[in-house]
C-alpha cells in the first residue's frame, strides 16, 4: 500500500477552503486525471478517472466529516481501493493549512510500478498546488456543504 502525504497553505479563510473542498464535482478543475465526480448524496459520490490511458470508475463514501476541520473517506466500489483524510487548520483569519493523507492500494502491475516510482506522490503534490491556485484565484468557494457525518 502507498501512503501519500501532502500539505499546502492557501491564502483564504478556513471556511472558504473547507467549503470548496466539499464541492466534489469541481475536483476535475484541479485534480489531474479526474474526469468526473458525481455526487450521489451527502456522503457518497461516483468518480471517473483516466490515468495513463486507463479509465476507472469507483464509488467513495465519507465516513467522517466535521465542518472546517476534516473529511475522511473510503472507496466502496469499483477497482480502486483507497482511504483518505483531509484536514483544515486555520493559520490566521486569512490563511489555512490543508493536509491530505491517503492510503492507496495499487491494483495490478502498472499501479505497483507507478507507486514504486513515486507517481502518486507527484500527482498529489500537483493536485494540492492546483487546489491552492484554484481557490486563491476564485477568492470564494463555489458552494459548500456544512453537514456533519459521524464515524460509525
Amino acid at each position: 500500500m502507498g501512503i501519500v502525504r501532502e500539505s499546502v497553505q492557501v491564502e483564504v479563510p478556513v471556511r472558504t477552503a473547507y467549503d470548496q473542498w466539499t464541492q466534489f464535482e469541481e475536483f476535475p478543475n484541479f485534480m489531474e486525471g479526474v474526469e468526473r465526480v458525481t455526487q450521489i448524496d451527502a456522503s457518497r459520490s461516483r468518480w471517473t478517472t483516466k490515468i495513463a490511458g486507463v479509465q476507472r470508475e469507483f464509488d467513495t463514501e465519507i465516513i467522517d466529516q466535521l465542518p472546517d476541520e476534516r473529511i475522511a473517506w473510503r472507496t466502496t466500489g469499483g477497482d480502486v481501493r483507497q482511504r483518505g483524510l483531509v484536514t483544515f487548520q486555520p493559520l490566521d483569519e486569512t490563511r489555512t493549512r490543508v493536509d491530505l493523507v491517503m492510503d492507496v492500494e495499487p491494483e495490478g502491475i502498472t499501479d505497483k510500478a507507478g507507486d514504486a516510482l513515486g507517481v502518486l506522490d507527484r500527482r498529489t503534490k500537483g493536485d494540492m498546488k492546483r487546489f491552492k491556485e484554484f481557490i486563491e484565484h476564485r477568492g470564494a468557494a463555489s458552494g459548500g456543504w456544512r453537514g456533519r457525518i459521524s464515524p460509525g
